[in-house]
């Protein structure tokens, strides 16, 4: 579990995630990337009642390190690693439930959906944006229901040996690492398997201002990911890019030619009419503002996408060479879906 001044959540998190003593040998590992909050005292003053919680300092303090951290200062017999998220409230017997999942499928990596809840009024809205196809894109950790073999997932188990195996995750990447990851697992014959009924419940950041420089973040990381692997874009990937380039494009002029602004109106309102359509499904006049929260999760995530300009770099010289990048599915993937 990496964490880093979590202090509001981190009790809760390892209450939920962390299994009775009966149910499976495991231990758990807080790698803190150097909190100034009370998140250290917490986790030491429930270490002192269970000494299967281990508490060690992340000096590198991004989540890519620590969680190579733990895979190489785990007990010597751990066969798999999971991974646990200070932000989350995990399902009963979910560590037992990923084992015996990867077992069952022989995969070398289980990833679960994500269900995103708010507690204040904002959050809420922005939970409510990251939960559409609006906001979420219609990726499959993030719609549920099904289960199968993917490309890529909301990270929560590995096998530890082949985790090893490739490298762990890439500590040049502070986001984006687990789409990073997904594709040399893939790559290396590995699957990865989504178990839709272990869910996990997820809080997301409660301001317009850190959800902005989160998705910034994001966008950037995946540049990066494209530029590692020599991938182009979804069209999934490339609408807010494109809105966002138009954007710039179009608004110095807005004052010669109005007609300009009818793109930016259309996306603005079809943003807005999401809003008010999950406001009304809900019956909750908050969820106005999911739309508002849509438009500033597209427009960062491009912001950040269009700002990695070694990715670019990359995409002229393929096209210069007249070699076309791929399209951005790990190699080994298995698009079969089963129930």
């Amino acid at each position: 579990m990496p964490a880093l001044d979590e202090a509001g959540h981190i009790a809760e998190a390892i209450a939920s995630v962390l299994p009775d003593r009966d149910a499976v040998a495991c231990e758990l590992l807080v790698l803190d990337g150097g909190s100034r909050d009370g998140t250290c005292a917490i986790v030491s003053a429930l270490s002192a009642g269970d000494p299967r919680i281990r508490l060690v300092h992340n000096e590198r303090r991004i989540q890519a390190a620590a969680l190579n951290l733990a895979a190489r200062l785990a007990h010597p017999a751990s066969a798999y690693l999971v991974r646990a998220d200070c932000h989350a409230v995990y399902p009963e017997g979910f560590v037992q439930n990923l084992v015996r999942t990867m077992q069952l499928r022989e995969a070398v990596s289980v990833v679960v959906p994500l269900r995103t809840v708010g507690v204040t009024p904002l959050q809420r809205a922005i939970a409510a944006a990251q939960n559409s196809r609006l906001g979420n894109g219609g990726s499959a950790h993030r719609q549920g229901g099904i289960s199968g073999y993917v490309a890529h997932g909301h990270h929560a188990a590995f096998d530890r040996r082949a985790f090893l195996r490739v490298g762990g995750y890439d500590e040049t990447f502070t986001h984006n690492e687990d789409a990073e990851l997904d594709r040399r697992l893939c790559a290396a014959g590995g699957r990865i398997y989504l178990a839709a009924d272990l869910a996990i419940t997820y809080f997301p950041r409660a301001r317009f201002g850190s959800l902005a420089r989160q998705y910034r973040q994001y966008g950037r990381g995946c540049a990066r990911t494209l530029e590692k692997h020599a991938s182009l874009p979804r069209a999934r990937q490339m609408l807010p890019a494109l809105v966002l380039l138009y954007a710039v494009a179009a608004l110095p002029l807005a004052a010669l030619m109005p007609a300009l602004l009818i793109p930016l109106l259309l996306y603005a309102g079809a943003c807005g009419l999401c809003g008010l359509a999950l406001a009304l499904k809900a019956r909750d006049p908050v969820l106005l503002l999911s739309g508002p929260a849509a438009v500033a999760m597209h427009l960062s995530w491009a912001a950040g996408f269009l700002s990695h300009p070694g990715y670019w770099r990359t995409v002229l010289r393929a096209a210069l060479r007249r070699k076309r990048p791929g399209l951005g599915v790990p190699p080994g993937s298995d698009a079969a879906r089963v129930n």
